[in-house]
């Protein structure tokens, strides 16, 4: 691991109590990881979250880990981009990234006043 990333996963665990892990899938994330970083900024605002390097085993680039500042929001970014079953699904310690988009949110209908 690269001393620069060592400095980052160092400044996130300090600045974010919770973290989870994410295995990269074998064709990378493609245009997910746009849209994920797209719902963190969203849902978290931009200096609400961080993303590291977090290779099991040695190898860098096979998991990576986002930081939030608490449970809530990482818990809904889980049920949002990760594989859920019953549980979410958790192999070797890291979350596994669903391979289909989630059914989009439906809005409600503007209110209207008597």
């Amino acid at each position: 691991m690269a001393a620069s990333s060592r400095v980052m996963i160092g400044d996130a665990e300090r600045r974010f109590p919770v973290r989870i892990r994410l295995a990269i899938p074998a064709g990378g994330f493609g245009d997910r990881l746009n849209g994920m970083q797209a719902w963190l900024d969203e849902n978290c605002g931009a200096a609400g979250w961080a993303m590291t390097p977090a290779g099991s085993r040695s190898v860098v680039n096979d998991a990576l880990a986002i930081y939030f500042h608490d449970l809530t929001i990482a818990g809904a970014f889980v049920a949002r981009w990760c594989i859920v079953m019953k549980k979410a699904e958790i192999a070797e310690g890291v979350f596994q990234v669903r391979e289909d988009a989630p059914k989009a949110r439906a809005h409600a209908a503007p209110h209207k006043t008597p």
